[in-house]
This record gives C-alpha cells, sequence and structure tokens, in this order.
C-alpha cells in the first residue's frame, strides 16, 4: 500500500482544524471508491424530501464546467480569529449562506486541497465533491440523521437493494455484507454512497486514522475526488467535467442538478466576505 503524504505547508493549515481533518496526513492509494458506472439515478439514496430541490441546470452536457472557488490556506489578517482555524472559519461562513453543514464543508475542501497538491493536473474543485454529497446524501444528513464533528452521520447510511428491481441496477454481493450489512445484494454505503466494490478499489484514508470507512465524509470526500479525476481527468473543462460527474451516476439530470449545485456553492464562497 503506498501512502502519499500532504506537504507541511498544506498539513499546517489543516492541522488546527476541530475534527479529523487536522489528520489529513495520507492519501492511501489502491483500496477503493464508490461511484460506479452506468448505475440509473434510483440505485442511489436520493435526497431527503423534506429537502428543497434544486433545479437542474439548464445547460448542455460538455458546454462548460462550474466555476472554481479555492478554499483558502490562510484568509487575510484582517478576517482571521484567534485560535480559529482558516478552513473552518471559512467554512462557517460559507455555511451561513447555504444549506451545507460547516464540518461537511470541512471534509469538501480537504479534499480539495489535497487533490491540488496530489493530482493539480485534475482541477476538482470542493464545490462538485460538495454538490454530488448533497445530491447523494444531503451532506451525510438523509433520513433526519446529523452529520457530527467526526465526520460520520449519526446512523450509518445504507442504500437501496440493488437487486434489480424497477429502475434499480443488479449487483449481487460483493463484500461479503461487511459492509452493507447485505450478503445477497450490494447497497451503496455512506455519504457519498459508494457501492462495496467501487469503494474497495478507491477507498481512501482521509482523517489518518488509519482506516478508510465510507461512513466518514473525510474519507469519503477525497476517495470520491480521486475516482473522479481517474485516468487523469481535467476537472475544469466542460468535457471532462462531464465525463467525471456522468462516471459517477450516468444520467444527464443528475449531472445538470450538481452542476447547479456546484454553481450555488461557488456563489456562496464568493459572498463570504
Amino acid at each position: 500500500m503506498r501512502v502519499i503524504r500532504i506537504s507541511p505547508t498544506v498539513l499546517a493549515a489543516l492541522g488546527r482544524l476541530v475534527v479529523a481533518v487536522s489528520l489529513l496526513a495520507a492519501l492511501v492509494v489502491g483500496v477503493g471508491l464508490i461511484g460506479f458506472f452506468g448505475a440509473p439515478p434510483k440505485a442511489r439514496v436520493a435526497a431527503p424530501p423534506e429537502s428543497p430541490e434544486i433545479e437542474p441546470a439548464q445547460v448542455q452536457p460538455g458546454a462548460a464546467a462550474p466555476p472554481v472557488e479555492v478554499p483558502p490556506v490562510a484568509p487575510p489578517p484582517e478576517q482571521s480569529s484567534p485560535g480559529v482555524d482558516p478552513i473552518r472559519q471559512w467554512a462557517n461562513e460559507v455555511s451561513l449562506s447555504v444549506d451545507v453543514p460547516a464540518r461537511a464543508l470541512v471534509s469538501y475542501a480537504a479534499a480539495d486541497l489535497a487533490m491540488r497538491e496530489h493530482a493539480p493536473g485534475c482541477r476538482i474543485s470542493w464545490s462538485t465533491i460538495a454538490g454530488i454529497g448533497r445530491v447523494e446524501s444531503n451532506h451525510g444528513r438523509y433520513g433526519h440523521r446529523q452529520l457530527g464533528e467526526d465526520g460520520k452521520p449519526s446512523q450509518p447510511i445504507i442504500g437501496i437493494k440493488l437487486d434489480g428491481g424497477p429502475d434499480v441496477r443488479r449487483i449481487t454481493d460483493t463484500d461479503g455484507g461487511r459492509l452493507d450489512g447485505d450478503t445477497q445484494h450490494d447497497r451503496a454505503v455512506g455519504p457519498m454512497q459508494f457501492i462495496p466494490s467501487t469503494w474497495n478499489k478507491w477507498a481512501t484514508d482521509g482523517n489518518g486514522d488509519g482506516i478508510g470507512d465510507p461512513q466518514n465524509l473525510d474519507d469519503a470526500a477525497i476517495a470520491a475526488a480521486r475516482y473522479l479525476c481517474a485516468g487523469g481527468r481535467d476537472m475544469a473543462t466542460g468535457s471532462g467535467w462531464w465525463q467525471g460527474v456522468m462516471s459517477y451516476n450516468n444520467s444527464v439530470e443528475y449531472a445538470q442538478k450538481v452542476f447547479g449545485l456546484a454553481e450555488t456553492y461557488t456563489a456562496a464562497g464568493n459572498r463570504r466576505e
């Protein structure tokens, strides 16, 4: 297992986080992430009905990529607060403008910064990862769950049985029920809704505890970013962005919704002043 360490500059910025992102010590290569090709939308957990729906952006696939806003490693002196990590402070401010828990924003920003160091050609943005996190599990809050300061939902998120029913792909068990508790069919797991077999390929330890846990958003957000960046994909181009997001869920409507969310989140980040 090869370990890729993050530079001291980024570690220093992340080191004061209130939660586990401070331990962003390694991206574990060769364990796995859970987006899967060709899966219909109903193969994943949908956002809870009480959450406001976002209309899909009216943009043609491949025409453009959402704008990018970079989470700060350190804010200007006049914007900093003593004793508050700059990324957590940024997350707290952005969270006031959009319905995203600050703790989730910390995970998305950490994934963005890690990929800027280890796969700079991908140019994936935290806002795209956040858009996927919103559609997949409402940022770990599906079914009235709460996202804890440890980066985990208050109860594990387990998707529907992938048994080949209406609009559902059939995937027989690949993990002996270890991740999803089902020994007959696979189910998508965690805030970013990974299929167990895909997690086994892309799993990542994002919080430095030595475990790649799909239920932990620190781990799952970086794993999702690595998956989206696979094959040298450039997520800042229209073609690269749409290919990446539709590899996560092969649905134009899904990708359009993620596009609109990413735009909204980026705008909120730019308005935080």
